[in-house]
């Protein structure tokens, strides 16, 4: 889900853009509309699960046959930190993934030594990734 940083949210109440809210300056009444908008994105997430999970495709569902890669950018955007940084790792990726881990990852692990570790699973050769330094075990 690609939601544009300039988008508003009129029906939660909301009169600023995502990318305002998101620097809150540590302000609660800020940090409460930043909350609001996070629960409503990753209610449109859960929406967009449940339908893959329940749309047949073949011996499974179109969520055993896809593997989806959720989280956000960056660990804080008000201040621009890199981490830490939740990924949740969702579907069975027609059998490559195996499910109901968790998986915790070295302090300073960048985010993308996971999308090089995913890229890998999938037959990618490639031996780098952004600003990766290595691979995860998935």
């Amino acid at each position: 889900m690609n939601v544009p940083l300039s988008r508003i949210v009129p029906a939660l109440g909301l009169t600023e853009p995502h990318h305002a809210i998101s620097h809150h300056q540590n302000r609660p009444e800020q940090m409460v509309k930043h909350t609001k908008l996070n629960v409503f994105h990753i209610s449109l997430f859960a929406r967009f699960i449940e339908r893959l999970r329940s749309t047949p495709d073949g011996d499974g569902s179109l969520l055993d046959h896809s593997l989806i890669a959720y989280g956000p950018g960056m660990s804080d955007g008000n201040g621009h930190t890199g981490g830490p940084i939740p990924m949740a790792i969702i579907g069975g990726g027609a059998g490559t993934m195996r499910g109901n881990r968790h998986i915790k990852t070295a302090a300073n692990t960048p985010q993308a030594n996971v999308m090089l570790s995913l890229g890998q699973k999938f037959g990618a050769d490639v031996p780098t990734f952004g600003v990766s330094t290595g691979t995860v075990d998935l």
